[in-house]
């Protein structure tokens, strides 16, 4: 197959007569290498940041949360049991959450506390499973704290805390005593949110330290695909009637997972400036490849070339150094990506710089997951970007007036 006799001649317009390397070639792509590289990454990021937090709300938090809008739950058994017959629903359990004070050598905080049934907790968290510390709360007075929690207070396995209702304040005519509680083990399930901000216990402690009749305040439900939950929810709605309030994970954290999307659309549309900088490079280096060929480009418009055969020699200029560039910057920003983590922990231990801070990113390492659509996506932008920076050095190269190139030859 021949190649296009003006791709030829941009394939050798690339490489300058007295060296091998155009340097301000090289300088174009590197900036389109960047370019490309600094999006790869940051989109990237964003994704990976999209989906540890839904993994880590899923496994912490429920598929579907059941509540009443009056109050607590009575006739749990009966309703966990309509529950898991939907075939779309894996376990289900009961809990009771409220925020608490917590008291600890003088010191306080506030938590949230939540009761839960130790038998079923297993099967709708992760929390059992991620004890860095002792072991899972099963019996009365016992309770499993955060890691981040325990560090910020000095607490262990085997130490007491005392948690109370901010309700018991209120109380004009009776006094409750904060319980008393000894920290059975420690989670950490790598989400400062979570690590820093509960308190596990089991459901008669929670019921005593909120002075509840009722049996719970609401069912966590945990289905085999999270992402049918709302579908799942509809039919568990009409089962149990209009007095049940059922909640899907995606309404409970709109906020977060909107802000993370309309974060990625704006990063993405900032950065792809970095590219168009870059393609002003290409232009300004297509301009410098006319001016010195005005000689060549006469003579082959003398012996017949028409404009359009002109004007695409530069358009294959382009489209050869964003292809390099996106290339390149595909290649870096994948190397950069695969070490992110080490990268940060080098720079934090050499610099003592805290670049992501877990109390901020809410995450104890950089999350990353790179999509081959974003990467699809930026590698046709940014060649279309390079290829129409051709446009300018084309039109003018095509406008070239033959006689007066040839003039002094």
């Amino acid at each position: 197959m021949r190649m296009p006799f003006s791709l030829f001649l941009a394939l050798k317009y690339l490489k300058p007569k007295r060296s091998y390397f155009s340097i301000i070639t090289i300088i174009s792509i590197l900036g389109v290498l960047l370019g490309v590289a600094v999006l790869i990454i940051v989109l990237s990021v964003m994704n990976g940041f999209d989906e540890l937090w839904r993994e880590k709300i899923l496994g912490f938090n429920a598929h579907l949360t059941i509540s009443e809008p009056g109050g607590g739950l009575d006739g749990v058994e009966e309703m966990l049991a309509k529950i898991e017959a939907d075939p779309g629903v894996r376990a289900a359990a009961p809990y009771i959450e409220f925020p608490v004070v917590l008291q600890s050598g003088g010191r306080l905080f506030t938590p949230l506390l939540r009761g839960v049934d130790p038998a079923r907790e297993p099967r709708v968290s992760e929390i059992p499973r991620e004890i860095a510390r002792g072991a899972f709360c099963t019996g009365a007075g016992e309770a499993v704290i955060g890691s981040d929690l325990a560090r910020r207070l000095g607490l262990d396995v085997g130490d007491r805390i005392y948690v109370s209702s901010p309700q018991s304040y209120l109380m004009k005519d009776e006094i409750r005593l904060p319980e008393e509680l000894t920290i059975a083990g420690v989670f950490d399930v790598g989400m400062w949110e979570y690590d820093m901000g509960y308190v596990i216990c089991i459901l008669d402690t929670a019921r005593e330290v909120f002075g509840m009749e009722e049996e719970a305040s609401a069912i966590r439900v945990m289905t085999f695909d999270p992402y049918r939950a709302r579908e799942i929810g509809w039919r568990l709605q009409a089962e149990l009637g209009p007095g049940a309030r059922v909640d899907t994970w995606m309404e409970q954290n709109r906020q977060l997972f909107s802000a993370l999307r309309v974060e990625k659309n704006m990063m993405f549309f900032l950065l792809i400036f970095i590219t168009i900088v870059a393609a002003f490079g290409i232009t300004n280096t297509l301009i410098t490849v006319a001016v010195q060929k005005t000689k060549e480009i006469g003579l082959l418009k003398a012996i017949g070339f028409g404009s359009g055969r002109i004007m695409r020699i530069f358009f294959w200029l382009g489209w050869i150094e964003g292809m390099i560039g996106t290339a390149a910057g595909i290649g870096a920003g994948w190397l950069a990506l695969r070490y992110r983590n080490d990268l940060m922990q080098w720079l934090s231990a050499t610099f003592h710089w805290e670049l992501f801070p877990k109390e901020l990113y809410r995450l104890s390492e950089i999350p990353s997951r790179t999509s081959p659509v974003d990467v699809a996506v930026v590698a046709v932008c940014v060649i279309t970007i390079c290829t129409l920076a051709g446009l300018v050095p084309a039109y003018r190269a095509s406008r070239l007036d033959p006689v007066e190139a040839l003039r002094h030859e």
